[in-house]
Parts: C-alpha cells; sequence; structure tokens
C-alpha cells in the first residue's frame, strides 16, 4: 500500500508541475494585450481566407463590365452620389471583379506561401543548428554556411531565382503551382539563418548539463539524446522564431508579386492586387488602401504574437 501511495506521488508530480507550468506561460502570454490582440487577428484573417469562399458568392476572377468600377458602399458617407452597389460592399475594379472576393482569394495564397516558407525554413534552421550544435567536428563547417546565407541579398536573389527558374517550373508543374514551389523554396532557404544560430547558442548549453551527460553515460545514441532530451528544451526559442519568420514570408512574398514576379495576374496575392491598382490609386485609393492594410495588420499581428510568445516562454522574463 505505501509502496503504491509513493509511485502514484512520483508519478503525479512531474505532471502538475508541467501543468502548472503551461497555465504559467499562457497567463503571461495573456497579459501581453498586444499579443492577445495579435492572435486574435490572425484567427480572424485566417478564417477569413479559408472561409470567405464558402460564404462570399462572387467569384474572384469573374469579369462583370457592366459593374466596373463600383465604389465602396462607405464613400457615401463623403462623395455625392458614387457609383455603389451593395452586392459588392468593397466596390470593384476596372473588369468588374469583385474586390473582397480578390482580397479573401489574395489573402488565401498569401498565407499559404507565409506559412509554408516559414516550416521549410523552420525546419532547415532547427535541423542545422542541432547539428551544429551537437557534433563539434561539424560545428565550423556549418556556421560558414551560415555566414554565407547571411551575407546573400534576399530580394534580388528571390528576384533572379523568379527569373531563371520561374518559366521551368511553370512548365514542369503549372503556372500557379510552379510559382508556390520556386516563391516558397527561395524564401524559405534564405531565411533559416537566424533560427540556426539561435537553436546552435541553446544547443551547446545544453549538451553540458547533467541530464544530458547522464544520458551518454548510460549509452543513449545521439539521435535519442537529441529527439528526446534537447529538441523539446529548444522548442521555445523555436516558436518565436516561426512568428517572425511567418512575417518575413509574408512581406518578401508580397513585394516579390508587386514587382511582377510573383503569381499570374488571374490568381492575386495582396502584393499583385497592389502592384495592379496603383496606376488609379490616386482615383480609386480604396483599392490598394485594403491590401496594404491586410498586409501591414498581418505582419503587425505576427510581430506581437512573437514578442508575447518571447515574454511567456522566457523564465527570467516571466515572472516580471
Amino acid at each position: 500500500m505505501t509502496e503504491t501511495t509513493v509511485t502514484t506521488t512520483a508519478n503525479d508530480g512531474p505532471t502538475k508541475a508541467s501543468r502548472s507550468q503551461w497555465s504559467e506561460v499562457w497567463r503571461q502570454f495573456r497579459s501581453h494585450r498586444g499579443a492577445l490582440m495579435g492572435g486574435g487577428f490572425l484567427v480572424f484573417v485566417t478564417l477569413f481566407v479559408l472561409l470567405g469562399p464558402y460564404i462570399w458568392p462572387f467569384e474572384p476572377r469573374k469579369l462583370d463590365i457592366r459593374a466596373k468600377d463600383m465604389r465602396p458602399i462607405y464613400t457615401l458617407l463623403w462623395l455625392d452620389a458614387p457609383k455603389v452597389s451593395w452586392w459588392h460592399p468593397l466596390g470593384t475594379d476596372n473588369l468588374g471583379r469583385d474586390l473582397l472576393a480578390r482580397l479573401i482569394e489574395g489573402g488565401r495564397i498569401s498565407m499559404s506561401v507565409g506559412w509554408a516558407a516559414m516550416l521549410l525554413s523552420l525546419f532547415l534552421g532547427g535541423l542545422i543548428g542541432v547539428v551544429s550544435g551537437y557534433f563539434r567536428a561539424l560545428d565550423g563547417a556549418l556556421m560558414r554556411l551560415t555566414d554565407l546565407f547571411l551575407s546573400l541579398p534576399l530580394l534580388p536573389l528571390v528576384l533572379v531565382a523568379a527569373t531563371l527558374y520561374g518559366p521551368a517550373l511553370s512548365a514542369q508543374f503549372g503556372s500557379v503551382a510552379g510559382t508556390f514551389v520556386l516563391v516558397v523554396v527561395v524564401i524559405g532557404i534564405t531565411n533559416w539563418m537566424p533560427t540556426a544560430r539561435i537553436v546552435r547558442g541553446d544547443i551547446l548549453a545544453l549538451k553540458e548539463r547533467e541530464f544530458i551527460l547522464a544520458a551518454r553515460s548510460i549509452g543513449t545514441r545521439p539521435f535519442k539524446i537529441i529527439t528526446r532530451h534537447l529538441l523539446p528544451n529548444v522548442l521555445s526559442p523555436i516558436m518565436v522564431s516561426a512568428t517572425l519568420g511567418l512575417a518575413t514570408a509574408i512581406i518578401t512574398e508580397s513585394a516579390v508579386s508587386f514587382l511582377g514576379l510573383g503569381f499570374p495576374p488571374d490568381f492575386p496575392s495582396w502584393g499583385k492586387l497592389l502592384a495592379d491598382n496603383t496606376d488609379r490609386m490616386v482615383t480609386y485609393p480604396e483599392r490598394v488602401i485594403w491590401p496594404g492594410l491586410m498586409i501591414s495588420l498581418t505582419v503587425l499581428a505576427v510581430n506581437y504574437i512573437g514578442d508575447g510568445l518571447r515574454d511567456a516562454l522566457d523564465p527570467r522574463i516571466r515572472g516580471r
């Protein structure tokens, strides 16, 4: 009876400690108002672009010349009898395409590129950081490779890759899929360096701790040490790097699309919507305000989430 009681108490201890730790992290994250608002906005944008096509009845690529150049309904507040339609609350473009539907479609493209590129850069950065920090023989070569990639200019490299490899990938996978693969791969392989440096620094400190030395002394293989002991302890900086990587990927994709080397015109991203309407932005400013506002607010929300995660996951800041 006594042994059973002791065993149960010993088993309950780590579980309660783990629960209290994550509850403290959540409490600290909630205390960061900017992070909480950013998380709410990111959830809203995600649901907006995922569920929007099933709720809003208009096709983003459907032409309706009779309904071209409609103004948003809120322009009735300061314009004298503008051409508006209650079926197009954000107006239409010069080809009669509904701007709200195109904003939703552009958000699906921009967010999908951002998430995919972020996951790729996170995988590369985490892998290189762990290998470099744990295996001393590979540390020098991998860090010099990281320094090499850090010296490369990101946007010119993306533009050169889009020019050289864009037509070949479009012919192989199709115009949309080929452009998606190209943009995701180029952004992903040029944004993993900060994650690799952060993970390497944490691995160098963790591998000299007592629990790692104990695991080595009983013959635990390096792969098992990395997956069961090291990776869970570097999860916090990886999560913070993920938020920053998502913001960088969205901005980079928008810049590439704005310069005309992104997706085809009939598959608009937010950056492409900006580029298509810059020539008429004086007459119809709402056509550039809405996609620009979505880019800015999404990136700002992701950055606030990163700040909140950094404060909540850092034990030195958590108690303040």
